[in-house]
Formats: C-alpha cells, structure tokens, sequence
C-alpha cells in the first residue's frame, strides 16, 4: 500500500441536518448512475419532517444497494438549491476541502472498482449492506490538493465536452425529426418548384384505411409490406469459441440515450454468428427490444448481431435507413399509446404487421435521405468521439489507485 492512502473516515463527517421546520420540498432520490432522479416513493401522509437537508458539496449514499445491485448509489450536490433526501439515506461532507477535494472523493466513487469493494465488503447478513463504519475505513490515495484539482479539472473537460456533444446530437435528432414530420406528416415537402406541396395546392385524395387526405400517388401499406423484420438468436453461452471474438451483439441492454449504438456488452465470433440464428445486420440497421423493456429502439452503428430478444429493421429495396428510422419511431409510439391501461409486455410480428403506414412515391424518400443524410453523419461521427471521450474518463478514473504527488 502507498504511503499517501488515508482512511476516507479522517476527511469526512456526517451531517444530520433534518427537514423540521418542512421549509424544503425538493425531494430527490439517488440514480444507480451516481446522479440525483426525480424521486418515484408515494409520500402521502408521510412526516417529511424527519427528511435529510442536503446543502452544496454534501454527500448522500444508499449503503443497502451493494448487496442487492453491487453498486453504491452516492451523489455529490452541486447546486445552490437545497432538498431532501430519504432519511435512510446518510449525508455526509468533506471536513476541510483545502486537504480533500468533493469533487476528487466522487471521482473516487464512481469508479467500477470502488463498486465491486462495496459489494465485497458488504456482510451476509439478511439487511447487511456497507455501512457507514466501512465507508470510513475505506482507503483512498489523496495526493496534495493541487494535484487533486489538477485531475477534477482534466475530468470535467471530458465530461464536460460529453455534455456539449450531447446537446449537439439532441440539436441534431430535432431537426432530422422536424423535416420528417414536415414531409410525411404535414406534407408539407417541396415540390417540383421548391415550394411546400400541400400549402401550394399540391393534389390530395382521401385514404379510406386512415380516414384522412395524403398526396395523389401515395400508397397506404402495413409495416411489414416497407419494411423488413428480421429476428436474432444466441449462440451456446458454454461455448467459449462462439464468444468474445470481434462481431457486435445487440441485445436490450446495449440501448442507451444515444441514436446509434456503436459498441456492445458482448460479442461473438464468426463461429458463434454460424451457430446462432441470427445473421449479420449491416450499419444503420434498426434494433427494437421486443422483451423486457420494450419498443425501445436503437441504430446500429456498424454492423452487428442480435438477440432473440429485439427485431432489426430496415429497408432493403430501396437501401432508405433514415427513412426506416423515422417510420419505426412512429410505429413503436402508436403500438405504445394502444397499449395505455394494457400490460405491454413482449412486441410479436403480428404487432408491427397490423400497423399501417403511408409509403410516399419513391424519389421523396430518397430525396429525404440526401436531406438527412449530412445530419446522421454528424451524430453517428459525435457518438463515436463520445465514446473515445467515455473511454479517456474510464481510464482517468482507473488510475486514480496510482496518482502520487
């Protein structure tokens, strides 16, 4: 062990700031991502009296949560705003922060190693967790406090520029998504002259499968008439030769915030893709979960495998992956918004087949994707610098066991 490990007890202290005079109502809970959520707790009828105040730069941790998710959920505040928090939730803050960072400690935190010392620690007790005595035993390096806001500053570049590109991306959706429902929606494309079709008295005739007018020349087909549905498989998980090897796997957990998913929990080799009944899906396929969490929806950023657990999606005549995109956000928000009161539980073929859809004439789609095609570029080139940007944090909270003054 390095000389300049310390106990993480000789920095911190508790804080029993408790909600008596009920003049904060800000109540959040804590994120397995180590973030604050809008709480979901029913607190009707509930004495918010004996909450937890939470101030900036103080602490709260969920020391339960290791022994059933092998994360400690604990997040630092950094705003001014006060609120409150479970009182099963310990607040704590750094003693002196010209010795100890708050910021440097969750930097501590977050890492996946810290996470699975939690969970090691924990006790086999019914109710046993990491407790407060095990936080403060735990050892932390804590170089000089120079050193210390040297690497927060190089960490919240990163993140900060994480931020940035997810706003940029966010900018990017919103605006493939606007042209969209300007064309096919609104039909509002331009026409032979450039101008808005339907404004300018473009033709339209009355669809009577949807009950409403669409452009002279349209069809009306069901979704899997479009578009194609593919399905996935899984290669025998005892097989050591089908796994780890370079090709993608999608399966549920692999859809996040982002528009494309770029890489996977797992992978599989050649073997393995041979010896599944899933095939390989070229780039810009589309992946729907159809189990667990479902209608969830992803794109593929290169070309990948699939579970049995989702459906891949595209358009093969005419090679339209923007447009195949847009058409399966719509599909999943109307199967969603038939399933209101229902329990929507697994999506099958005959879900998507019962759906019907406007197919435009043929050079508007491909006209549309030389439209958005510069806009997908752009957020599929973000999401791979965001995953570089994700990987340099990863690396710079891994060697935080290493720093020395």
């Amino acid at each position: 062990m390095k000389s300049n490990y310390k106990p993480i007890g000789s920095y911190i202290t508790r804080v029993e700031k408790r909600n008596s005079d009920l003049k904060v109502t800000k109540l959040l809970g804590l994120s397995m991502t180590k973030e604050f959520r809008e709480t979901t707790s029913n607190i009707v009828g509930t004495d918010m009296s004996v909450y937890r105040v939470m101030k900036k730069w103080q602490f709260a941790c969920d020391f339960m949560s290791p022994i059933r998710v092998n994360k400690l959920p604990v997040v630092l505040k950094m705003d001014d705003e006060p609120n409150i928090v479970s009182p099963a939730y310990p607040v704590f803050e750094v003693v002196n922060k010209e010795t100890l960072d708050p910021e440097y400690l969750m930097m501590w935190f977050r890492r996946p190693e810290f996470d699975r010392y939690a969970t090691f620690k924990c006790d086999a007790a019914i109710r046993g967790g990491y407790d407060w005595e095990a936080l403060c035993e735990t050892l932390i390096p804590v170089p000089s406090i120079f050193k210390q806001k040297e690497i927060v500053k190089e960490y919240n570049t990163i993140v900060n520029r994480i931020e940035l590109n997810n706003k940029l991306i966010q900018k990017l959706e919103e605006t493939a998504q606007a042209i969209y429902k300007q064309w096919f929606v609104d039909f509002e494309f331009p026409d032979e002259n450039g101008k808005p079709y339907k404004s300018s008295g473009g033709e339209m005739e009355m669809s009577d499968e949807l009950e409403k007018e669409i452009p002279v020349g349209w069809e009306v087909k069901s979704f899997t008439q479009v578009l194609n549905l593919g399905g996935g498989g899984t290669p025998d998980t005892t097989n050591e030769k089908y796994w780890g090897g370079e090709i993608p796997f999608f399966a549920p957990p692999d859809v996040s915030e982002s528009y494309y998913s770029i890489t996977t929990e797992k992978t599989i080799t050649e073997k393995g893709l041979k010896n599944c009944s899933s095939k390989l899906y070229p780039k810009d396929t589309i992946f729907v979960t159809a189990r667990g969490t479902v209608g969830a929806i992803a794109i593929a950023g290169r070309a990948m495998a699939m579970n049995q657990s989702c459906y891949a999606i595209n358009d093969t005549k005419r090679n339209s992956k923007f447009f195949a995109h847009q058409l399966t956000i719509d599909t999943i928000s109307r199967l969603k918004n038939e399933a209101t009161g229902a329990v929507f539980s697994a999506l099958v073929t005959r879900d998507f087949d019962g759906q019907k859809i406007i197919e435009p004439i043929e050079n508007l789609i491909l006209k549309f994707d030389v439209t958005t095609k510069g806009l997908y570029s752009s957020i599929l080139n973000t999401e791979k610098e965001n995953a570089c940007l994700s990987s340099m944090k990863d690396l710079l909270l891994s060697k935080l066991a290493t720093i020395e003054n």
